[in-house]
């Protein structure tokens, strides 16, 4: 499939490059990573990255805004979305072939073309794999690229504490340590917090629920953000902070956003994915998300929770 994708990049003059809403590191990480390596080996070809631009990563990128007309013969990418309907910028279906490369269960196999890994830990490491199998057929990394590529495998690794991280990641992940860009950089930018998300920080370790089947849960009002001053997303970055609590084995955020509340699932070890597809989601086994609309799935969602912690 490697070859197949390379063989198809090459055919088109035009190639856009989207990943899924409210992003991530490696949805940043892939997108850019694979658009600054395609710029490097083809300069001769129009290569975009497109989407809303998502305002706590534009230390990673900042996106291109193109016309409809654009899309016209293009070729376009898919990096790091397992379900159509959650690709950024629905004008994706504008051009000529449409290739989905993805590491989430393939629960949506949209797409002319696809390549998914569930075993990789993150697409950013795909498309490093990628460049790898691409080296000597034409393909090139570049310090942006790598930069990208590494800030996504760290961020969808938790930097490198999720199981999904494999022997493979971490030869990856020295292998692009050896690029020319800032490691402690790219870190502070990854990892520094505002003082208002630091205080709700304290205010999820004092006030999270927990019962005895290792089922935690946390809900983050509307009115409650508004009162700390933090943005849905920026406490979107305080979910994984439950997980260093002994007795925990799976929990749950609720965050309320203006049109809807966003459920962040993780887990150490009951699979969760199938309880985020329940509530119109996805996602991967041990971190997966939903949307609900009402306080009173909120119940819901948390009962099967803990039957999937009880399994």
């Amino acid at each position: 499939m490697k070859e197949k994708i390379l063989n198809t990049i090459k055919e088109y003059e035009t190639i856009i490059i989207h990943r899924h809403v409210r992003p991530d590191p490696d949805a940043y990480g892939s997108q850019g990573g694979l658009a600054e390596i395609l710029k490097a080996s083809f300069p001769e070809k129009n290569i975009y990255t497109v989407g809303k631009e998502e305002e706590t990563l534009h230390y990673l990128r900042r996106l291109d805004e193109i016309p409809n007309d654009t899309y016209k013969g293009s070729l376009v990418i898919v990096c790091d979305t397992a379900n159509a309907e959650r690709i950024c910028d629905d004008r994706y279906h504008l051009g000529n072939k449409l290739i989905k490369i993805d590491h989430h269960p393939n629960a949506d196999p949209y797409g002319d073309m696809m390549w998914v890994d569930t075993d990789a830990s993150s697409v950013s490491e795909m498309i490093y794999e990628f460049y790898l199998f691409g080296k000597d057929k034409g393909l090139k990394m570049s310090d942006e690229a790598a930069r990208l590529l590494f800030a996504g495998i760290v961020g969808d690794t938790g930097r490198f504490l999720f199981p999904s991280t494999s022997e493979k990641t971490f030869a990856y992940a020295g292998e692009l340590i050896h690029y020319q860009f800032s490691r402690p950089q790219l870190f502070d930018k990854m990892y520094e917090l505002s003082p208002n998300v630091v205080k709700l920080n304290g205010y999820v370790l004092q006030n999270f629920e927990m019962n005895k089947n290792g089922t935690a849960s946390m809900i983050l009002s509307k009115d409650l953000l508004e009162k700390f001053e933090v943005k849905a997303s920026e406490a979107s970055l305080l979910v994984g902070v439950l997980g260093q609590i002994k007795g925990i084995k799976a929990w749950v955020f609720f965050i309320e956003e203006e049109d809807q509340i966003r459920v962040r699932l993780r887990s150490k070890g009951p699979i969760i994915n199938e309880i985020a597809r329940k509530y119109h989601g996805g996602g991967h086994p041990l971190a997966a998300g939903a949307s609900i609309y009402s306080w009173d799935d909120s119940d819901e969602v948390i009962k099967d929770l803990e039957e999937a912690c009880k399994e």
